[in-house]
């Protein structure tokens, strides 16, 4: 199959990845789309954990309200300034915004949750698991215990827009666009309800 710029055009549109990561995805699918996509998710993923140990000393605050009653501010950090003000990074700090004003979550990040918290919710579903095969009850444990807390991690969320991704893959997509590391630094919520 030829790869037209037609094609990488669509490609780069869906993902907002380089054209050449675009190319090179499609290349590799043999043309098709749907895989370069799954393709580009698993190098986002890969490029983020690479940066992981990178220092974040710029950002944006983006920022929602909804009907003048509840709204949130994030602080969305990068590495550079460079990044920090480009406009598409200021668009996603502000998606990051609207799904906090939205789904209210309690922490950032699944480290975030307390200890107590963590061990209350382990003892219910330890008894609800109780009557299950010894050999698939901690696997069960486990889908029970993130079940349970997914709502409340704002990176595990599904995300409003796009429930197939979640909030943890768009900065994973920002980290292998912008080529630097992306993370929700402090995030508040308000309501006057």
């Amino acid at each position: 199959m030829e790869i037209t710029t037609n094609i990488i055009k669509e490609l780069r549109d869906k993902t907002g990845v380089s054209v050449m990561q675009c190319k090179k995805a499609i290349e590799e699918a043999g043309g098709d789309l749907n895989k370069a996509e799954v393709i580009l998710k698993k190098h986002s993923a890969a490029s983020a954990e690479k940066k992981a140990g990178r220092d974040l000393g710029a950002g944006a605050i983006g920022s929602y309200v909804h009907d003048d009653i509840v709204g949130a501010m994030v602080l969305l950090a990068c590495e550079t300034d460079f990044v920090a003000k480009n406009p598409e990074f200021g668009a996603l700090a502000r998606e990051v915004a609207m799904q906090i004003t939205a789904t209210n979550p309690a922490y950032a990040t699944m480290d975030d949750v307390p200890e107590d918290s963590k061990t209350a919710a382990k003892a219910v579903f330890e008894k609800e698991v109780a009557d299950k095969p010894a050999d698939m009850q901690a696997k069960i444990l486990e889908g029970k215990m993130a079940s349970y807390f997914r709502d409340q991690v704002l990176l595990d969320q599904a995300f409003i827009k796009d429930e197939t991704k979640t909030i943890r893959d768009l900065l994973n997509e920002a980290t292998q666009k912008f080529g630097e590391r992306v993370e929700v630094s402090r995030f508040a919520r308000f309501s006057a309800r």
